[in-house]
């Protein structure tokens, strides 16, 4: 592709950062150019987003109806799964299953809840009640 033609498409990424590329110049050359974004590229990234956002509103919801404890939320919300969620913890995978079931999850101990809320950068109390930084959710 020619310098030139590096497509410039504006996305949801272009209102924060720009791409590099390698594009040829008028001699041929590879060179670097900085791309705003490319349309395809956008819409796949705007469908993956919708797609955790609507992940995020499935999870808070079996949260209000008492069927997950606020870990199935902030395990979506941190793009993870139940793995990643324990090599971050140190919580073996079968415990984090049963912290998922809230009556488990509401006789965790300060220390567990801490360890998880270091994870998610929030505090207990934020990790309760699923609201973050003053942002409900």
């Amino acid at each position: 592709m020619k310098k030139e033609d590096v497509p410039q498409d504006k996305g949801s990424l272009g209102k924060i950062t720009k791409e590099i590329c390698y594009a040829t110049d008028a001699s041929g050359k590879y060179v670097t150019a900085l791309s705003e974004g490319w349309s395809v590229k956008n819409k796949a990234l705007d469908t993956t987003w919708e797609s955790i956002q609507t992940r995020m509103a499935a999870a808070r919801k079996k949260v209000e109806d008492k069927q997950a404890s606020p870990l199935l939320f902030f395990i979506e919300r941190g793009l993870m799964d139940i793995r990643i969620l324990s090599g971050y913890t140190g919580f073996y995978r079968w415990q984090i299953k049963k912290h998922l079931k809230p009556a488990v999850f509401e006789k965790l101990s300060e220390k567990k809840l801490n360890r998880y809320a270091a994870v998610f950068n929030i505090s207990i109390e934020e990790l309760k009640n699923m609201n973050v930084h003053g942002e409900s959710f």
